[in-house]
């Protein structure tokens, strides 16, 4: 399963990032071993480059085929499904809870629509190329976890992002293992794994510039998207 989804994930990204590169007039001169440009490149390009693959590959991760199949696994498990306003509602609430439990953690919350994303940076979760939780953010996932488990009409992806320093491989990896690190606390804490998308996406989607430290430090985190398990796919019965 995740290998699957992860390869129409890269195939998208790349796919991306070749248009960005492209539309930028070819401002990818130059690059180090790592993969950066050598060359001063054009802001606007850059910023271009970095939306694209946010957009396509986010998409990819709440689109249809993922989310088909783990809203009937969710169904499958006992989970009800939202429909009409009651999804904006729970939402609501279930983002309200977040904001209190989360509190001066680090852990950042946002809204997009019906979605919600729990950003964990990795200097609040993991040491310096580590995939081991730190234990001082465990109190901060319990409550992270509670909040899952009384909102539980929500597929959970739990996706891995690094910087673009090192490797392919080493970057891939590492995401993963630390992806799945967030996953299996979740679930030792009662999150059911019916629930749960667990990604790496390694260094392909960056939120900020990897060409400087802060931008870099950004892009190292954990992301945790909310989805709601909406009814309308087939087999679906409302217990709201």
């Amino acid at each position: 399963m995740f290998r699957a989804a992860n390869k129409q994930v890269c195939v998208a990204v790349a796919a991306a990032l070749a248009l960005s590169a492209c539309a930028t007039g070819g401002s990818y001169v130059q690059q180090d071993p790592y993969g950066n440009p050598t060359q001063q490149q054009n802001k606007t390009g850059r910023n271009a480059l970095i939306g694209a693959a946010i957009g396509v590959a986010g998409g990819l991760l709440t689109g249809d085929s993922a989310t088909e199949r783990r809203q009937h696994a969710m169904i499958g498990a006992g989970i009800g499904a939202l429909g009409g306003a009651a999804i904006g509602q729970y939402q609501d609430r279930q983002e309200r809870a977040l904001r209190e439990r989360t509190a001066n953690t680090g852990i950042e919350v946002s809204r997009q629509g019906d979605n919600i994303t729990l950003n964990l940076p990795d200097g609040v979760t993991f040491d310096f190329n580590k995939a081991t939780l730190k234990p001082d953010f465990y109190s901060a996932l319990n409550g992270v976890a509670a909040t899952l488990k009384e909102y539980n009409q929500t597929m959970v992806e739990v996706v891995g992002h690094t910087d673009s320093i090192g490797s392919d491989a080493v970057n891939q990896r590492l995401s993963e293992q630390r992806a799945d690190s967030v996953a299996q606390y979740l679930s030792a804490q009662g999150v059911q794994r019916e629930r749960m998308e667990v990604l790496g996406m390694g260094k392909r989607m960056p939120i900020a510039d990897n060409n400087t430290d802060a931008g870099r430090a950004k892009n190292r985190r954990v992301e945790i998207h909310l989805i709601p398990l909406r009814e309308g796919t087939p087999g679906t019965t409302g217990m709201n």
